[in-house]
């Protein structure tokens, strides 16, 4: 059995993006060959899997108010089995990361993809995500968020429009479309590192504790003064 170039709501292959990475994958699972009945199991399987991928909602900046108005009635994407966003990652298939990783927030991302079941995906939307955007040299913004996690889709824009978030979910079930999901689908990680930040001026640390401690000195003051 050879395994097919896949077809997303009646668009033309050849109109696609990116068709060169796609066909790699096909020609990585063909080599072997496939197994007919096997074969047929995964693209029944793979055509559930793509039509009702369940994001786990991580919105840290602009970009997740475009990702909102994507679930929204001028956009609607429940046509394409999108609609069900998910706050544990013990229920998601992927990662939406909309907006800006902080150093601090890179940790929480990370712990959160590998609570995820496998096979898992990571979309990197908009600018901040997938490079740093224009915090890029600032101290505190991780350049990408593709230096601890492995993406799968890259939505440029700052931010992208809801029809450019479409585009990269239905490049994503492309790509489940031709994965190999019974033997093993295509693990992207064996021993991950993690992103270990090691290298912050004592004074800077010295500089954020005292302005801890004012600030909570401030609020329990606020406090005592609001219930006398």
């Amino acid at each position: 059995m050879e395994i097919r170039k896949p077809s997303i709501k009646n668009i033309p292959y050849n109109e696609w993006k990116d068709n060169e990475t796609l066909e790699s994958l096909i020609n990585e699972l063909n080599e072997n060959g496939v197994n007919l009945i096997v074969g047929n199991l995964d693209s029944l399987i793979n055509w559930g899997r793509s039509n009702s991928l369940w994001s786990l909602t991580f919105a840290t900046s602009c970009c997740g108010i475009e990702f909102m108005a994507c679930g929204c009635a001028r956009y609607d994407f429940a046509r394409f089995g999108f609609e069900v966003t998910r706050n544990s990652p013990r229920q998601a298939d992927l990662i939406m990361c909309a907006g800006t990783i902080t150093h601090k927030m890179a940790p929480v991302l990370k712990r959160l993809y590998d609570e995820m079941a496998t096979p898992k995906y990571v979309i990197a939307v908009g600018g901040c995500a997938i490079s740093g955007g224009p915090f890029k040299k600032s101290y505190h913004v991780v350049k990408g968020i593709d230096e601890f996690l492995p993406v799968d889709v890259y939505i440029p824009g700052c931010p992208p429009r809801p029809e450019a978030i479409l585009y990269g979910m239905m490049q994503l079930q492309r790509k489940v479309k031709v994965e190999k999901f019974f033997g093993g689908v295509n693990h992207k990680e064996d021993n991950p590192n993690p992103l270990v930040i090691s290298d912050i001026p004592k004074n800077f640390i010295n500089e954020m504790k005292k302005t801890a401690g004012e600030v909570k000195d401030f609020v329990k003051k606020e406090i005592n003064d609001t219930f006398k």
